[in-house]
């Protein structure tokens, strides 16, 4: 049975293993609040995940450790078990879903595991994993849906209760729900006025749709950037802690949790990935009464891929107005370019692209033109369109 005992023990157990993340204090993130971070994207393996996995790790028997582990995982869970296998000396195999960003697989792969890539999502290399446990005999670490594992993540409640007094709340990123099991047990048993609110995807909302139902319910598809959180179903034990002990709990959108990425890139020089960006997008974006409350928003990890990043960049950028596109129709003649580069210059925005295009315009000699500007926010784009609008340039 999970217990505090457990959650302490778990703590001195890790303290060989992982890096104690200290909270920071975020500005300009979200100016409503007193908002603090739990930067998990700064663990070892980049994610909260090892601290579950290598504790479970660390209590099996030496039987369990001989027939080497497997587990299945969207990648953070992976490294952990990777990572804490090789330190004891223990043969290890991973299922990955084959939607797994690239650095996560190979990181991995670093760290001395096997990977067996499965297609589909994590619910897909779950149930891949299960079979080869079965038919090989390895033992099993499951990535959230067990009270080790749930124990190892409760630590971070630990931490953050060291690091700072009268907090009104912790938001938590939801996938499976083991690291907000973990948290929300902790901390309330220890300070029960502190309220934990719970953040998935809105294209993943297994725990969401199951605690407002009232049963343990499995989704069909999941679609989320943060594919850290895309899991179909929760756990048993996860669903009924999350019943229990955790107060609330809201959905983001994957613009939002784009802005969240760029915001903390900006203002808190921090990367995170999708998952571990969801938190901050719920408090970003108002999702639970927090005005004026001190609040500490977990940023589970920070493993997202290249590639991956700079899409959501450039997303994020497009969804705050940063970043904004005109198309414009025009009589083709001379002079007509030279006229929106100095409005669009005295309005203090900046061309980064201009495209001509001929179309079917009202006009014989029409043309459009399409400009992809730099911008400070969308009341900028405004006056830049209306100011184009002012000297007769017509807006498509």
């Amino acid at each position: 049975m999970l217990s505090l005992d457990k959650v302490f023990d778990a703590q001195q157990v890790l303290k060989k293993i992982i890096r104690e993340t200290n909270v920071v204090r975020a500005y300009g993130i979200a100016p409503e609040c007193e908002l603090y971070l739990k930067p998990e994207n700064l663990q070892i393996t980049g994610s909260f995940k090892v601290r579950g996995s290598a504790y479970k790790i660390a209590m099996l028997s030496e039987e369990e450790k001989a027939r080497g582990v497997i587990a299945c995982s969207a990648g953070n869970h992976a490294q952990g078990v990777a990572l804490a296998a090789t330190k004891n000396g223990i043969r290890s195999l991973i299922c990955l879903p084959d939607t797994a960003p690239i650095s996560k697989v190979e990181a991995t792969k670093g760290y001395g595991a096997d990977v067996c890539l499965v297609e589909g999502c994590y619910d897909d290399a779950y149930q891949k994993a299960l079979e080869l446990k079965e038919k090989e005999g390895y033992t099993f670490v499951h990535p959230f849906d067990d009270e080790n594992v749930i124990a190892g993540q409760g630590t971070i409640a630990l931490e953050i209760l060291n690091d700072l007094d009268n907090i009104d709340a912790i938001v938590v990123p939801i996938g499976g729900g083991g690291l907000i099991s973990g948290i929300a047990y902790t901390v309330k048993q220890i300070r029960p006025s502190v309220k934990v609110y719970g953040v998935q995807a809105a294209g993943a909302p297994s725990m969401y749709n199951s605690v407002k139902d009232g049963g343990r319910e499995c989704l069909s598809a999941v679609s989320t950037v943060a594919d850290g959180i895309a899991v179909k179903q929760p756990g048993e034990n996860t669903y009924e802690l999350v019943k229990q002990y955790v107060d609330e709990i809201a959905l983001v959108s994957d613009d939002e949790v784009a802005s969240a990425i760029l915001a903390l890139i900006e203002k808190q020089k921090m990367i995170a990935e999708g998952a571990g960006a969801a938190a901050v997008a719920a408090v970003m974006f108002d999702k639970f009464d927090l005005r004026d409350k001190r609040v500490v928003a977990v940023v589970s990890g920070g493993n997202i891929d290249v590639t991956s990043l700079s899409r959501v960049i450039d997303r994020g950028l497009l969804n705050s107005g940063r970043s904004s596109s005109l198309l414009i129709e025009l009589i083709d003649k001379p002079g007509q370019l030279k006229d929106i580069s100095r409005i669009i210059a005295d309005c203090g925005g900046n061309v980064t692209g201009v495209h001509y295009e001929k179309g079917n315009t009202e006009s014989v000699n029409g043309c459009f033109l399409r400009i992809d500007m730099e911008t400070r926010n969308y009341d900028h784009v405004k006056l830049i369109t209306e100011s184009l609008r002012s000297e007769g340039f017509k807006i498509v």
